[in-house]
């Protein structure tokens, strides 16, 4: 399966929704869960290592495709169900085409740049431990580059995105 097939698969879940804010009875201890953590399915890395072509060669994403499906199938068959699922990593095998990375968890707006690559750390929503405001990172990709900016819930609820982020998104 290639990398063109595979967006209808994951275009299935499209249109489905999840409640931003637990109910009631999920905000308060009931007692031991458990949930599952899931790494790296990094689509295109399986025919790129088989092929020894690490740069390149990730046009393939039939098994990974395949593997995710079985995760998936065996998480779902699960009794009881956990809590729930979260999946860490490589999502693709997309190297050479990086130009930024994007992070948490350091609960303040951080970055660098290294060799041409931008890392940019988000501050939280939740806990801050810096002096910024909780809020979220907005990130406008163009064919030609990557524009970010990080906004204060307040602004972001109020104002929305500014009009030349927006610009950038406009068919030309």
């Amino acid at each position: 399966m290639s990398a063109a097939e595979a967006g209808g698969v994951f275009r299935r879940a499209r249109g489905r929704t999840l409640d931003a804010f637990p109910s009631e009875k999920e905000r308060e201890w009931k007692g031991p869960f458990y949930f599952i953590q899931g790494a790296d399915p990094q689509f295109g890395l399986m025919k790129a290592w088989s092929t020894g072509d690490s740069d390149s060669g990730g046009d393939d994403w039939g098994e990974e495709i395949r593997l995710t499906e079985q995760a998936v199938e065996a998480i779902n068959k699960l009794k009881p169900k956990p809590r729930f699922f979260v999946l860490c990593g490589d999502l693709i095998h997309a190297m050479p085409g990086v130009t930024a990375v994007f992070s948490g968890h350091y609960h303040r707006n951080a970055g660098g740049t290294y060799q041409n690559l931008d890392m940019v750390v988000s501050s939280a929503i939740g806990c801050q431990l810096g002096q910024d405001t909780h809020g979220l990172r907005v990130v406008v990709v163009t064919a030609e580059k990557i524009v970010h900016r990080y906004y204060s819930l307040d602004e972001l609820s109020e104002k929305g995105i500014e009009d030349d982020l927006m610009g950038l998104m406009e068919e030309k």
